[in-house]
């Protein structure tokens, strides 16, 4: 598998450019965040293991399948938040669980100030959600948590990305697969993403 996955389709597309656009308001921009996460969460979820179960149709009696997969979705505050619906809405058996980073002005260091998650963590395939893959640091430092506390396996989420976010997390944890709708041209100065779609934090929640 190319890591980064990058996950072309026609809505995929369409809803990328919905987001991206600087008139988008904030209950659009939020709506469209959430159904990209929904429609990257099928090719995601393509590898997931399934076991055997007894049915009965209306009909007759028939063997069927669940997942034998216990999924936890992990959302890097507070962008991450507007990734879950989407995907919990076709995992609604999933836990969830969150990380809170900040930026250290000083180091300029991702450091935590929140992290939650059930007790089976050690026994899930983790989802790790965050919108925007820019210098790769808050995902880094969220990776090294979630392996601190025995994750299974750990799949990192996102919808666009930078080349050097990419770089950063493929070389600090190699074993991670990456997802993307969109892998963009670089950084600017400034540490956003170009042609990116600006702060999604604070466009999925209005604060600017």
């Amino acid at each position: 598998m190319n890591n980064p996955n990058i996950l072309k389709h026609p809505l995929i597309e369409h809803k990328l450019t919905i987001i991206r656009n600087v008139s988008t308001n904030t209950k659009d921009f939020r709506e469209a965040v959430s159904e990209i996460a929904g429609l990257l969460t099928f090719e995601i979820t393509r590898g997931l293991k399934l076991k055997p179960k007894k049915i009965k149709t209306p009909v007759a009696e028939t063997t069927g399948y669940e997942l034998e997969d216990k999924i936890l979705i992990v959302p890097i505050l507070r962008a991450g938040l507007g990734m879950v619906d989407g995907i919990h809405k076709l995992i609604p058996n999933a836990k969830i669980g969150h990380i809170g980073l900040y930026r250290d002005e000083e180091t300029l260091e991702a450091k935590e100030y929140y992290a939650k998650f059930p007790t089976e963590i050690n026994k899930s395939t983790v989802l790790l959600l965050d919108p925007m893959l820019a210098t790769g640091n808050s995902t880094v430092k969220a990776i090294d948590i979630l392996k601190a506390k025995k994750a299974k396996e750990i799949i990192f989420v996102g919808i666009v990305g930078s080349p050097e976010g990419v770089s950063r997390v493929r070389k600090a944890h190699p074993d991670v697969k990456i997802y993307l709708a969109a892998l963009d041209d670089k950084l600017n100065e400034n540490g956003y993403i170009v042609p990116g779609l600006g702060d999604a934090g604070d466009r999925l929640f209005g604060t600017k």
